[in-house]
């Protein structure tokens, strides 16, 4: 089985208590893309302007992600500027520059539209409609969304979300949408809505799942340094996703698989600014420390 990411693709500037970097490679369709691909076959549905970097470009294609649905247009590529403090948890969003994205209306490709596993990154719920438009009814849909449409547009937010198999919060943006601040309640809110399973990231701590009226829960991966958290969710709902493409089936044992191959992905992701980790990340790498997530658990 394959998978669609939808979403943002753009150019960061990011800064850390480890230091600095501008203009890599960033956007939550990126990230999404670049950790599907480790477990199914990906294609990226997104547009950048004619500023674009080539080798921006090629790494994107030399990493197996189909690129037909990427389209360039007149104007420059969405930028995003970022600054953690000390803790890692708290961050500062220094700019953002819409540019192309301000427009954006994605339009699956033909080789894209028939996928079974489609994720719908952060972007404007708008935008997210207009996908859910064009995926059949039989598709498996993973949406993602933000505490900036959960304020501004929640009523569409809230009309994508009954229109999804499974929403990825973090678990602030859970209890901001529903209005619970017990996390319980706060994930029974969203699923009576018509999702049939919930994620909850929960950063160093890992995340959590429900489904099928039960609970999972995996532990944040202990790390000795963590030197970018940027798009460490993206990545995890993108690793998500295609670990149950891989499955082929939503089973509720590929759901729980898929938040612990999610988790591991991310915690490779925050050992590198942007996706310099990610990019050279190779599936015995993720399988080395899915058992040693095995491990930890284990009693």
């Amino acid at each position: 089985m394959s998978v669609v990411v939808v979403g943002t693709i753009g150019i960061d500037d990011i800064a850390t208590p480890s230091g600095q970097v501008r203009e890599v490679l960033g956007g939550s369709a990126t990230y999404a893309a670049i950790a599907s691909r480790l477990f199914a076959p990906t294609s990226l549905v997104s547009v950048v302007g004619e500023d674009f970097p080539p080798a921006h470009h090629e790494t994107l294609l030399s990493r197996d992600i189909n690129l037909d649905g990427l389209r360039v247009e007149s104007g420059k590529t969405f930028r995003w500027g970022g600054r953690y403090h000390d803790d890692l948890n708290s961050r500062e969003t220094v700019f953002v520059e819409l540019n192309v994205v301000d427009n954006f209306e994605p339009r699956l490709p033909e080789s894209a539209a028939a996928h079974r596993f489609i994720f719908l990154g952060n972007t404007a719920p708008t935008v997210q409609m207009g996908v859910l438009d064009q995926v059949c009814d039989e598709c498996f849909v993973v949406t993602d969304s933000m505490d900036f449409w959960i304020e501004g547009q929640r009523r569409g937010v809230t009309d994508v979300f009954r229109r999804s198999s499974l929403v990825v919060l973090n678990d602030q943006e859970v209890r901001m949408f529903s209005g619970e601040l017990s996390l319980t309640s706060a994930v029974a809110h969203i699923m009576h809505l018509g999702p049939r399973a919930v994620a909850v990231k929960r950063g160093e701590y890992g995340a959590a799942l429900a489904a099928s009226g039960a609970w999972f829960f995996a532990p944040g991966f202990p790390l000795s340094e963590v030197v970018d958290p940027t798009g460490a969710g993206d990545a995890f709902a993108g690793a998500m996703l295609g670990s149950i493409a891989e499955a082929g089936q939503p089973t509720d044992a590929a759901l729980r698989r898929a938040i612990v191959y999610g988790s591991v992905v991310a915690s490779y992701t925050v050992e590198s600014f942007g996706i310099a980790r990610l990019a050279t990340l190779k599936r015995s790498e993720v399988d080395a420390r899915y058992c040693m997530f095995r491990r930890l658990v284990e009693f």
